[in-house]
C-alpha cells in the first residue's frame, strides 16, 4: 500500500489490516497534523477549579444537587437485586414503569417510555416507524445525528429540508407527499429553535405527523419544564416527543412521549431498545430526584435565571461585534473560519479558564465548526462579562 505519512503512528502499522490503516493513516497524517495543526481539536486543557465550564448541559445544575445525589447514592443497597436485562422485559409496578407512568403525567401524555439514552430513544424511534415503510421523513438538516441514524436503520427515506425553513418544508411536501416531519424543539449546535406552530399548522393541513426532539427544551422551557410543544399547547398536534434527560434532567436515560397503544408495540419492534440494557436504580431514582426540583419553586427560580443569563451573554457578544443571532435559547455557538481557527478560539479561552465544547464534522459541516457554550442558572454576572471581553480578544487576535 502507498506510504501516507502515517505521522503519529510509524509503529502501528502491523496491527491493523490495510483498509482500517488507510482510514487511521488518513485521520492521523492529513486531518490532526495537516489541518489541526498536530494537535487534537477534543482534547486540551481540563477545567479546574474557578474555571468557567460551559461544557456541561446540566442547564440547572442539578446534577450536584444534595438531594439528587442522596437519592442516587441510596439506591445502592438494592443493587444486588437489579435485573441486568432489557427494557422490553419490564413491567407492572417496577421502579422504571412507575416512573414512566409519572414523567407522562407531567409532560400531560398518554404514556412514555424510558430508553438507555436520547440516542437510542431516537434511533430506535424511528428505526420502529419507518421500517419496511416508503414514508419520506422530512428532516431539518441540523436534526440530531440519532434521527438520522434511524432513519437509516429503518432504511426510511430521508427528505432533508433547509434549516428551520418552512417555505421549503412545503416545497418538499407538494413533490412527495404527506409523510412523517421531525425536528428539533431548540437546535443543540447553535441554539436556534424551530418554528413549531408553523410546523404543526403544516403537519395538520398536509395531513403529516410530527415529530419533536425536546432535549435542550424538557426541564427549560415551559410551564414547569415542560418543554416547548406543551409552551405553544400543539400537544394534540406532536405524535412523539422525545428527548435526551442528559440535559436539564441531568441524568442518563432517553425519554419518548406516545400514545397509550405504542408502548407494547415499540418494546418488541425497536432493536435499539431490545438489545439495550434497562436503567439502573440510581438513574430512577435521580430521575425522580429531579422531577421533583424542576417541577418546584427551585426549578422556576432558576429557569429564569438561566433565560436571564443567556439574554445577558448574548447581548454582550453581539455588543462586542460577535454574531450569535441564530441563538435563541441557552445555546450559544461562536462560529469560526475552519476548524484549525475554531482550534485556536479554544485554546485562548482555556487560558483564560472558559470551557466550551468544540463542535467539527460530523457534528457539524466542516466549513461551519462551532464552539458552544451551554449554559447554566448559577452563573455570575462578571463570568458573564469575563466570556464577552475574553471572545473579543481571542476573534481579533485569530481572525475567527
Amino acid at each position: 500500500m502507498e506510504n501516507n505519512l502515517m505521522y503519529f503512528l510509524p509503529e502501528k502499522h502491523g496491527k491493523y489490516p490495510d483498509f482500517l490503516l488507510k482510514r487511521m493513516d488518513d485521520f492521523y497524517a492529513n486531518r490532526l497534523h495537516k489541518e489541526w495543526g498536530g494537535e487534537h481539536i477534543l482534547r486540551g486543557a481540563a477545567p479546574g477549579e474557578g474555571s468557567i465550564n460551559l461544557l456541561s448541559n446540566d442547564y440547572l445544575r442539578l446534577s450536584v444537587d444534595s438531594q439528587v445525589l442522596a437519592s442516587q447514592s441510596g439506591s445502592f443497597d438494592g443493587a444486588a437485586h437489579t435485573p441486568l436485562m432489557s427494557a422490553s422485559f419490564i413491567h407492572g409496578e417496577a421502579p422504571q414503569t412507575v416512573l414512566e407512568r409519572r414523567l407522562a403525567s407531567f409532560f400531560g401524555s398518554e404514556s412514555a417510555l424510558l430508553c438507555q439514552s436520547g440516542y437510542v430513544a431516537n434511533l430506535g424511534l424511528m428505526q420502529t416507524l419507518v421500517e419496511d415503510m416508503d414514508v419520506p421523513v422530512y428532516i431539518d438538516m441540523m436534526a440530531h445525528m440519532s434521527i438520522w441514524n434511524g432513519i437509516q436503520m429503518g432504511n426510511g427515506k430521508a427528505v432533508p429540508f433547509m434549516h428551520n425553513d418552512i417555505s421549503h418544508l412545503e416545497k418538499r411536501i407538494s413533490q412527495l407527499g404527506s409523510g412523517i416531519i421531525v425536528v428539533d424543539s431548540i437546535y443543540s449546535t447553535d441554539g436556534s429553535i424551530a418554528p413549531l406552530r408553523e410546523l404543526a399548522e403544516i403537519a395538520r393541513t398536509k395531513n403529516c405527523t410530527l415529530i419533536v426532539d425536546e432535549s435542550h427544551s424538557f426541564g427549560t422551557h415551559g410551564p414547569n419544564g415542560k418543554g416547548l410543544v406543551e409552551e405553544l399547547g400543539i400537544n394534540d398536534v406532536v405524535l412523539f416527543r422525545t428527548a435526551s434527560l442528559a440535559k436539564a434532567f441531568a441524568s442518563r436515560a432517553g425519554l419518548i412521549l406516545c400514545p397509550k397503544e405504542f408502548g407494547d408495540y415499540f418494546n418488541v419492534t425497536s432493536k435499539p431498545q431490545i438489545f439495550s440494557s434497562a436503567l439502573m436504580p440510581f438513574d430512577i431514582n435521580g430521575l425522580n430526584a429531579v422531577l421533583d426540583l424542576i417541577n418546584s419553586e427551585t426549578g422556576d427560580e432558576r429557569r429564569v435565571r438561566l433565560h436571564r443569563h443567556s439574554n445577558q451573554l448574548k447581548e454582550l457578544l453581539m455588543e462586542t461585534g460577535i454574531d450569535v443571532s441564530e441563538s435563541e435559547s441557552q445555546i450559544i455557538g461562536l462560529k469560526a473560519k475552519s476548524e484549525y481557527k475554531m482550534m485556536l478560539l479554544k485554546q485562548t479561552l482555556d487560558k483564560e479558564g472558559i470551557f466550551g465544547a468544540p463542535f467539527c464534522t460530523p457534528a457539524t459541516a466542516k466549513k461551519r465548526p462551532v464552539l458552544r457554550f451551554s449554559l447554566h442558572s448559577e452563573l455570575q454576572a462578571d463570568e458573564l462579562q469575563h466570556v464577552a471581553v475574553s471572545c473579543k480578544k481571542a476573534f481579533l487576535k485569530h481572525n475567527i
